[in-house]
């Protein structure tokens, strides 16, 4: 039986025809991938087959009825977006139950009910956190997991749709949401999984559809077509996937000396970055890679060691000196720590060098959208407009304006962190390109912090490898698959 089917679905918004006549189906005890590059329409999909989006044209079945004549039907899809949505300061159990019983004396809320209801679902996915926790107290995996476990635990439904599921969650994690997915398709829902991962369509799927341009361009069975195949449906062309990215020339000359590092959640740490290199970082979600390039940038505290750029001694906890001396640090959540949303394309892009900008008085206004255009055809960020909004680009574009706005400040030194993080084949390799590029082009260097280890294998001249702010060892650019991983999990001195 199909749970949920799109029949013949177009949305059309001002400009821009997002979907055009896409069929979907979704059959009872079955996973059903949906994967696509950025832009191709899969948030449209998703919002129309949840309800979000009315479409122009097509029909959205769930259950076999019409969902335009019963809106109520969508209350049978349990939806999983990509972005976490808990309330912060709200418990675990309250996050988990709302709209909660107000059973309470004058309407309170039955906090002690709440926790009993709430410490089984917290078992079944091996969440070990207090039911009576502030959200905002808990890790970011078990945030993701705890947002799944509300969508499948709160209601009655037939069809489950999770967005990129595991962004967030350590390997353990993610084989916990895997073994709670098997499990629900035993249960004969219907369940729709999208993500840029396209090891994970193997692991758990039956059959997968392929976007591009707002339009379906490929359905198989999972195990009739192999990686190759989804590329190529993907982008309509062949990209190599083991084209490695090194920078060519690496100067003698060290740029970023860091001596003894130590934090909150980093201990002992000493490396050097040389100018023309690409360095990356690995580890396990927890590993203390943010903080420590964090602390280096001025953000976090440092307790003891030193931080030498360019032959001088940065000031701790400075990060307008850090800006100033070249040191750049662009953090891995774009949508809240990276762009400014509401602003359009050409003002995240200058406003690095606003001050600059008003300072030419009169021929500011002009210098600023050469500027912003000149940056949008160097990284080819696909907008419609340079007044158009940020937040309406897709996120390989938000991550190429946010390049833009970096390099207009000539910097020396780059930290990207998770710079690919929910962007797609076709664009991750486009990034790989323009960091190469940056380094090629502009001798300056970069430091590279990925979960994902093949992306660091590909574009590192280095590897340094931490576990619970550690580091474990160093590797040069022939490093192996495994034993990167083995340094990774602790286990390499």
């Amino acid at each position: 039986m199909n749970a949920l089917e799109a029949r013949n679905v177009s949305k059309v918004f001002p400009g821009v025809r997002a979907l055009d006549c896409v069929d979907f189906t979704a059959e009872s005890g079955k996973i059903h991938c949906i994967i696509g590059e950025n832009g191709a329409g899969k948030s449209t999909l998703i919002k129309c087959l949840t309800g979000v989006y009315v479409p122009e044209y097509g029909t959205i079945l769930i259950n076999e009825e019409d969902a335009s004549q019963n809106a109520s039907l969508f209350k049978r899809v349990a939806y999983v977006p990509q972005e976490i949505g808990l309330f912060n300061y709200l418990t675990v159990a309250e996050n988990l139950f709302i709209p909660y019983d107000r059973s309470g004396i004058n309407g309170a809320i039955d906090q002690k009910k709440l926790n009993k209801l709430a410490q089984p679902i917290l078992n079944k996915f091996q969440l070990k956190v207090d039911p009576s926790s502030y959200v905002k107290d808990i890790s970011v995996s078990e945030q993701q997991l705890l947002q799944v476990a509300r969508a499948v635990s709160n209601k009655d439904f037939d069809v489950l749709l999770l967005d990129e599921p595991t962004t967030s969650l350590t390997i353990s994690d993610t084989e916990i949401l895997f073994d709670i997915i098997r499990e629900i398709k035993t249960e004969g829902k219907a369940i729709i999984y999208i993500s840029h991962k396209i090891e994970e369509l193997w692991e758990l799927g039956d059959e997968v559809t392929v976007l591009r341009n707002g339009k379906k361009v490929a359905h198989s069975n999972l195990d009739e077509i192999d990686t190759d195949w989804i590329i190529s449906h993907m982008t309509g062309q062949m990209i190599d996937q083991n084209k490695v990215y090194f920078p060519e020339k690496i100067s003698d000359e060290v740029l970023l000396d860091v001596q003894n590092l130590y934090g909150e959640r980093f201990r002992d740490i000493s490396f050097q970055v040389k100018r023309g290199e690409i360095l990356g970082f690995c580890g396990l979600v927890g590993a203390g890679r943010s903080e420590l390039m964090q602390a280096i940038f001025g953000y976090l505290p440092i307790y003891s060691g030193t931080v030498i750029f360019n032959g001088v001694e940065l000031k701790q906890g400075d990060t307008h000196e850090s800006v100033k001396k070249g040191l750049l640090y662009l953090p891995d959540d774009r949508k809240s720590q990276g762009i400014l949303p509401v602003m359009t394309v050409r003002e995240n892009i200058t406003i690095s060098v606003l001050d600059q900008l008003k300072s030419l008085l009169f021929v500011s206004k002009r210098i600023d959208i050469e500027l912003a255009e000149e940056m949008i055809d160097r990284y080819d960020i696909r907008t419609s407009s340079i007044e158009q909004q940020i937040q309406f680009l897709s996120g390989g574009n938000q991550q190429k304006a946010i390049i833009s706005r970096a390099m207009c400040t000539t910097p020396q030194l780059l930290i990207f962190d998770e710079p690919t993080k929910g962007i797609d084949v076709g664009t991750k390799a486009m990034i790989y390109q323009i960091m190469k590029d940056l380094v090629d082009l502009t001798n300056i260097s970069i430091i590279l912090i990925s979960s994902e280890m093949d992306e660091v294998l590909r574009c590192a001249n280095r590897v340094v490898t931490l576990y619970e702010g550690r580091k474990i060892k160093e590797f040069g650019k022939q490093a192996k698959k495994e034993d990167v991983l083995t340094a990774m999990l602790g286990l390499a001195g």
